[in-house]
């Protein structure tokens, strides 16, 4: 069992950075590929960034080179660096939690075994 706990989030204007954090319980941490996951009001959950146990990163289209996701192992801890963010950011950032990472099923939400309770991230213009 791991369990996720996301913080970082907050209220940032257009343009502004946040980093999230994604602490995990259990001694395997550096085993698990890591997700984050977002969901706008009345949207439904999409796939933000991943990186794997090897270290090897994927980003949706809308993020990539504005977004950083990183991992410390030492510590347990995932990160998400959000630069340059913009008002449709606005949404719970969810951390999670992959015991064995498929490549081609990276965004999908249904292939992650834990989950978080989410952060919420408000961007405004």
């Amino acid at each position: 069992q791991v369990q996720l706990v996301e913080s970082g989030g907050g209220l940032v204007q257009a343009g502004g950075s946040l980093r999230l954090s994604c602490a995990a319980s259990g001694r395997t941490f550096s085993r698990y590929a890591m997700g984050w996951f977002r969901r706008a009001p009345g949207k439904e959950r999409e796939f933000v960034a991943a990186i794997s146990s090897g270290g090897s990163t994927y980003y949706t289209d809308s993020v990539k080179g504005r977004f950083t996701v990183s991992r410390d192992n030492a510590k347990n801890t995932v990160y998400l660096q959000m630069n340059s963010l913009k008002p449709e950011g606005t949404a719970v950032y969810y951390c999670a939690a992959d015991t064995f990472l498929i490549h081609t099923r990276v965004v999908v939400p249904a292939e992650y075994d834990y989950w978080g309770q989410g952060t919420q991230v408000t961007v405004s213009s």
